[in-house]
């Protein structure tokens, strides 16, 4: 049975602990500069196999090192260990549903100092209960924030560091106070990012296009498979930059990321994205990603690890 928010279990300190004792000081380094980077893993449960599949897991952990790498943080675990981490903590909470992980690196060192280098550096991770991040069968309302992507050369968009979110924050923050769902970034020159916390798809035409990775962009998990997927079911497929005006004239236009998953988009800045409703291609892909993470079909078994052992 899945443990309840009191009794869950947290990886901290080099040890599985009750959440309740997974806590840094007020003067932990990344609590005041934000010096640490993370990752968000999905696990699926499928109740006709018995089985918890987490997706992507090699991938994210690979994303987590890199970001690591990129700040300087000074980590020198390997990528099987932090698998297993990942995989034991599942198991010792016991998830029945699906679930989130979140495995952090970050600076825990008791210092008042702007630096990365000579702090030590620690890994932790909890796991929770997760649906839905948005509505993803309805069509999501969004608007193109008047606050910008950052800039790679300002803070490096493809790491996921923590202090970073504080950009997402504001945009999504400030989308909603207007009454939108979720809120679209600009690069410094105009072009089209992302969302705040996922990756920005349209269709025009016959054609499925996505913004490029060098447009300041994180360079997606999900976004990685649902190219695949899309190539896969025959869509034609192009990385590029998107004009504003570009998005706005789209036939078709979705979001994706481990958090959001695949979410169809019907609206922007009150602008109706084509007939208003949900795309064919949207929805296609939508129900395809969803069957693959699932593991309601054999296809694509290397995207998913399961958590309990067979015959459980």
């Amino acid at each position: 049975m899945t443990n309840q928010p009191n009794d869950r279990i947290s990886f901290f300190g080099g040890e599985y602990v009750a959440h309740s004792e997974a806590r840094v000081p007020i003067t932990a380094h990344v609590m005041n500069y934000g010096t640490g980077c993370f990752e968000g893993i999905r696990a699926y449960w499928n109740a006709d196999h018995e089985q918890l599949y987490v997706t992507m897991l090699a991938e994210h952990i690979d994303r987590l090192l890199r970001s690591a790498r990129i700040l300087n943080l000074d980590f020198d675990g390997g990528r099987d260990d932090l698998c297993d981490m990942v995989l034991e903590l599942l198991r010792r909470n016991g998830f029945r549903e699906n679930c989130y992980i979140r495995p952090m690196i970050y600076k825990d060192e008791e210092t008042i100092k702007v630096t990365l280098g000579g702090l030590h550096t620690s890994l932790a991770a909890y796991a929770m209960p997760m649906g839905d991040y948005l509505d993803i069968e309805r069509g999501l309302r969004l608007t193109v924030s008047s606050w910008q992507r950052i800039d790679d050369n300002a803070i490096p968009a493809r790491a996921k560091v923590i202090g970073s979110y504080v950009n997402a924050a504001l945009a999504s923050d400030d989308a909603r106070r207007k009454g939108f769902d979720e809120a679209l970034m600009l690069t410094g020159d105009g072009h089209l990012a992302e969302a705040s916390s996922s990756n920005a798809f349209l269709v025009a035409g016959d054609e499925m296009l996505t913004t490029e990775s060098s447009d300041d962009i994180l360079v997606g998990i999900t976004r990685g498979v649902v190219l695949q997927l899309a190539r896969e079911l025959g869509f034609s497929v192009r990385e590029t930059r998107v004009d504003r005006s570009q998005l706005l004239a789209a036939d078709e236009v979705f979001l994706c990321g481990t958090g959001v998953q695949v979410a169809p988009v019907t609206e922007v800045d009150g602008r109706l994205i084509g007939n208003g409703k949900p795309g064919d291609a949207t929805l296609t892909l939508q129900r395809r990603y969803l069957e693959v993470v699932r593991g309601e079909v054999p296809e694509h078994a290397e995207w998913r690890t399961p958590v309990y052992p067979a015959g459980r």
